[in-house]
């Protein structure tokens, strides 16, 4: 059965590319497929401990089986620590892109959570800062598992809006280059009182820098650059 694997950021560096094609026999799991990329691309071998491993855009155990077409993504840590197009997206929430490479327009996000039963609307915004652990930073580009983080971003805001009586909710995380000090990410939440914005809004942030697959290569002002992967993906569920 032939498997289409996808690798980003240090994992694609590993790889020397960002999707590779491989043959497995049937009954496969992800283990026999660790193995095999492992023999093909020997330095994946230290950073196996760190990768999470998604089948068909869902995180999956070792034991997990394989199936002849399906995708397979190596996932590295995250980072950790997102105009007219935007507007036109937000016009209908549900419809929403949530990823998008045009610079971020808060107003235009709030407006689509405002509501009249909702008294607060507080919005986030999340901006490159200039420098890192010591380092002078640039610009940082934002890369991801496109359908994935889609998917992943849409569900947090449901469970989030199920969990706080009232909340809605929307996350919008811009991809590409972004210079120091442009927003990567926008988060606006509107409830009928003002300690629920508060809550669902931070939680949401730490939601996703935990469970999307986003990563972001800093670029320092003495030319350098690096990956910033520092959050193993993990799947967490609201509380009712």
């Amino acid at each position: 059965m032939n498997v289409r694997v996808l690798t980003f950021a240090s994992a694609s560096d590993a790889v020397g590319g960002a999707e590779v094609t491989l043959e497995l026999a049937p009954g496969a799991d992800v283990r026999a497929l660790k193995e095999r990329l492992e023999r093909d691309y020997p330095s994946l071998g230290e950073l196996w401990h760190r990768l999470a491993v998604a089948i068909d855009g869902e995180i999956v155990p070792d034991e997990a089986q394989l199936s002849d077409g399906c995708e397979v993504a190596l996932l590295p840590p995250v980072s950790g620590g997102a105009p007219a197009e935007v507007a036109e997206a937000l016009g209908s929430k549900r419809d929403a892109t949530r990823l998008t490479t045009a610079p971020l327009v808060a107003d235009d996000v709030a407006r689509a959570v405002a509501a009249p039963t909702c008294g607060a609307l507080l919005v986030f915004l999340g901006n490159v800062r200039n420098h890192h652990a010591g380092r002078g930073v640039a610009s940082i580009t934002y890369s991801a598992y496109e359908s994935m983080a889609e998917q992943r971003i849409r569900q947090i805001e449901s469970e989030l809006e199920a969990q706080f009586e009232g909340l809605r909710i929307a996350i919008v995380h811009r991809l590409g280059n972004i210079a120091v000090p442009e927003s990567s990410v926008v988060i606006a939440a509107a409830s009928p009182h003002r300690d629920v914005s508060y809550d669902a809004n931070r939680l949401a942030l730490e939601r996703l820098k935990k469970e999307v697959p986003i990563w972001k290569r800093e670029h320092y002002e003495d030319g350098e650059e690096a990956w910033r992967e520092e959050e193993s993906l993990t799947v967490e569920r609201a509380t009712p």
